[in-house]
């Protein structure tokens, strides 16, 4: 057993509820101060979606739900998985460009794209990182639909979201056509909402961008296309 296993861990705060079925974590400086979430689904099963921080409080309120999976939408969104998954003992899944990165953890992959229970549809969306990928919920009651991002779009302005490239993207080509096709695979909804697994300073409070279709299908990708590299 490491050192860093036997240390005891910070207290932190629990994450917070968001909507009857939804719950944000605080930022993980782990992951550069990325979101993770927590979504309770139709089935009585549960998703986590990325890392939050390794804190007693998110630890004691993960292992409070029930048994759920653990969903990662790109390398950004590691965090502390191995004690993470040590102590939940829930299945892993991340896209196979990046399963290398988790050598002696067993996970679960797959290619373009994959099903993880009725109604959650997990697709490969490179660009950020080679593995990124996003996670769609559908609604559930009293809920709209949810399209988890991961940082393929991080949050601008409240009510608002872009790709956002740095230095440490992987392709912005591709990531200018992953955008492309999703536009066409999210179903018909003018109520999905987006959760970003980026930081969320830019939303001044709020957790979710409601009404994200319309928004996504208006991206002017040719002049994104143009950008110049950071």
């Amino acid at each position: 057993m490491s050192v860093a296993s036997t240390q005891p861990l910070p207290e932190g705060r629990p994450p917070r509820q968001v909507q009857e079925h939804l719950w944000l974590f605080a930022p993980n400086r782990d992951c550069m101060g990325g979101s993770a979430w927590w979504l309770e689904t139709a089935d009585g099963g549960g998703v986590l979606v990325d890392c939050p921080g390794l804190t007693q409080a998110n630890l004691s309120f993960l292992s409070e739900r029930p048994a759920g999976q653990i969903v990662l939408t790109s390398r950004e969104g590691h965090g502390r998985l191995r004690r993470l998954q040590s102590s939940l003992g829930w299945p892993v899944f991340v896209q196979e460009q990046e399963a290398y990165l988790l050598p002696g953890l067993a996970v679960e992959t797959y290619g373009s794209e994959q099903h993880l229970a009725p109604g959650l549809r997990l697709r490969w969306t490179p660009g950020p990182t080679p593995g990124s990928a996003v996670l769609l919920a559908d609604a559930q009651t009293d809920q709209p639909a949810v399209l988890f991002c991961g940082r393929l779009l991080s949050p601008v302005a409240p009510g608002q979201a872009l790709p956002l490239r740095t230095r440490r993207s992987f392709h912005w080509g591709r990531w200018i056509q992953s955008l492309q096709d999703l536009q066409a695979w999210i179903p018909a909804d003018p109520a999905l909402q987006l959760a970003s697994g980026a930081g969320l300073g830019a939303l001044r409070g709020e957790a979710l961008i409601a009404s994200f279709q319309e928004q996504l299908t208006r991206l002017d990708l040719a002049a994104l296309r143009d950008q110049p590299a950071p």
